[in-house]
């Protein structure tokens, strides 16, 4: 097939940014190395936008939280990754979840099945030298196309450590012990009747000696020249923010507010009292037989896993189909390298996509795909491209990827009302609120000014 643009990455940026350009009539090739003789440290299958980390594309609220207001406009916008998402969607509250298997099956049953597609499974070496590209090889690119950009870019990659938490069968769960809720009995249209979470109730003496048995477990050790490259905290792992205090994980991924222990009642207390911490588990798969430790990547090492995590409270007997660990992921500095349109400065036929431009997170990297879809879709058709307001969460995250950021002190980041222009008229407690209203208006004005790209 004859195309009209190369993308290069079948992740969640580069799925999204084919399915944008395909639903506009152009005629995309799309190459994915997996599947080819190679795989990266962290991925699992050969599969299109396979879910490498956690399976939660976070809350789902577009009223009150940045990452919902993202996802309302994705789904404005027709966004596969939306599409694929609800279909394989999991219990998890008032987060949106995913079977991470179903997620990917559905995605390339999508993009293989488009007439404006051509899946090849083949390595890229070097960026091409002609041609609409889109390079969404994400953070975990092949060293030797990785080596090409960083010739092309002129400047050291920038990098940065990513964990990944472990996976536990629900059947060696011990639930005489555990228990079933969404914190604060939030729920959604996809939660469980009786909550989403599994919940490992700690006692005060039982969370010290977890707490300590992460400070003094078995970690793996990383070569020199990686010894000095950051965590983001989005994924930090577990014994690190232990090492900053000993109650940092209850007021982090341990907290217990919300959650009524019912082995543990009170006449004051009928549903159960609060734990001392908790440990979470949410739902992996639709079948609801893998359960994920939420908040616990870590780079101890599988032995110390195994032996510390069956001392957590209804664990003892925990069998493990996936245990943490930690890779190591690279990324642009965009907004010195990048233009406003996602383009190489000194390459301009090259845009970059997803998690390698700098943009944290499942959502943002989908979305930045889409974006830089929409640009490419508009410049073949000879319109102009007009970017989504900055008051909105598309708009917000572009705006800070492609120069509103420092470049001098550039790091990856999850999208955030931080990024969006300050409502100090507005008090706080009406703020959230404020904001994806506005970002809502302004986003929907936005679309009904795109000009159409003919088909």
């Amino acid at each position: 097939m004859k195309h009209h643009v190369h993308i290069i990455g079948g992740g969640l940026a580069g799925s999204e940014a084919a399915w944008q350009l395909a639903q506009r009539g152009f005629k995309v090739r799309l190459s994915e190395m997996r599947g080819a003789g190679d795989m990266t440290a962290a991925h699992q299958t050969d599969g299109l936008a396979e879910l490498v980390c956690s399976n939660s594309f976070r809350s789902d609220d577009d009223e009150r939280n940045a990452v919902g207001l993202m996802h309302h406009e994705m789904r404005r916008l027709d966004s596969i990754i939306m599409m694929a998402g609800e279909t394989a969607q999991v219990p998890a509250g008032s987060a949106m979840a995913v079977d991470r298997d179903a997620f990917s099956a559905e995605v390339q049953r999508i993009l293989l099945g488009h007439s404006n597609i051509e899946v090849v499974r083949e390595r890229i070496d070097a960026l091409p030298t002609s041609g609409p590209t889109i390079v969404a090889t994400g953070p975990l690119t092949a060293a030797s196309l990785a080596e090409s950009i960083v010739k092309a870019t002129g400047q050291d990659r920038l990098a940065f450590f990513d964990a990944i938490a472990p996976i536990v069968y629900r059947e060696s769960i011990d639930m005489d012990i555990c228990w079933t809720q969404s914190r604060w009995d939030k729920k959604t249209a996809a939660s469980n009747e009786e909550g989403d979470y599994i919940n490992c109730p700690m006692t005060k003496e039982q969370y010290a000696a977890f707490h300590q048995g992460l400070i003094n477990g078995e970690k793996t050790e990383f070569k020199e020249w990686e010894e000095n490259t950051p965590y983001f905290d989005g994924c930090m792992p577990i014994e690190v923010m232990a090492s900053r205090g000993v109650d940092t994980l209850r007021y982090g991924p341990m907290k217990p507010v919300g959650l009524d222990n019912p082995r543990d009642t009170t006449p004051e207390f009928p549903q159960g009292r609060w734990p001392y911490a908790v440990v979470q588990l949410r739902q992996d798969n639709k079948l609801g037989t893998l359960w994920n430790m939420v908040g616990f990547q870590t780079k101890l090492k599988h032995g110390a896993q195994v032996e510390l995590f069956r001392t957590i409270p209804g664990l003892e007997n925990a069998e493990f189909a996936r245990l943490g660990g930690l890779h190591r992921n690279t990324f642009l500095n965009s907004p010195l390298v990048l233009d406003r349109q996602m383009r190489l400065k000194d390459a301009p036929h090259i845009r970059f996509a997803g998690q390698i431009t700098g943009c944290e997170g499942y959502v943002e990297s989908a979305t930045v795909g889409l974006l830089t879809g929409l640009m490419v879709a508009a410049e073949l058709a000879g319109e102009t491209w007009a970017p989504p307001p900055p008051t909105s969460a598309m708009g917000a995250l572009l705006s800070h990827i492609t120069g509103d950021a420092e470049a001098a002190t550039y790091q990856p980041m999850n999208v955030n009302f931080g990024l969006f222009p300050p409502m100090h008229d507005i008090g706080k407690k009406q703020r959230k609120e404020a904001y994806t209203s506005r970002g809502k208006s302004d986003f929907g004005n936005w679309l009904e000014t795109m000009a159409k790209v003919p088909a």
